[in-house]
């Protein structure tokens, strides 16, 4: 199944957050074009701080990230994405994602 094309959504809660028009699939990673929510800029900074962690993957990542998976959810055309891993920057996401928990 091609990706390109598709709209996955952002949600905090009920509330829309964004969405991403995907225009690239490099597995395992989806890519696109990220269009803000007006509930985005409660959570603009801790995307801004996610990826200046990304050099040191430790334990300051790791808060900001379970903080973003605690405020965020993701939903493919398909429906709810119980697992992913998001980055935002600017008007462009990227992220994978899978049906199950990825491991601990």
């Amino acid at each position: 199944m091609g990706f390109d094309g598709q709209v996955w959504h952002l949600h905090s809660g009920d509330v829309p957050v964004g969405e991403i028009l995907i225009d690239e699939a490099d597995f395992p990673w989806l890519s696109g074009r990220f269009t803000a929510a007006p509930a985005f800029d409660a959570l603009r900074e801790l995307f801004v701080r996610e990826l200046a962690l990304t050099e040191d993957l430790g334990a300051e990542w790791e808060r900001v990230y379970d903080e973003i998976r605690r405020r965020v959810s993701l939903t493919s055309p398909d429906g709810p994405v119980p697992e992913f891993l998001l980055h935002i920057e600017g008007d462009r996401a990227w992220f994978r994602w899978s049906d199950k928990p990825f491991d601990e």
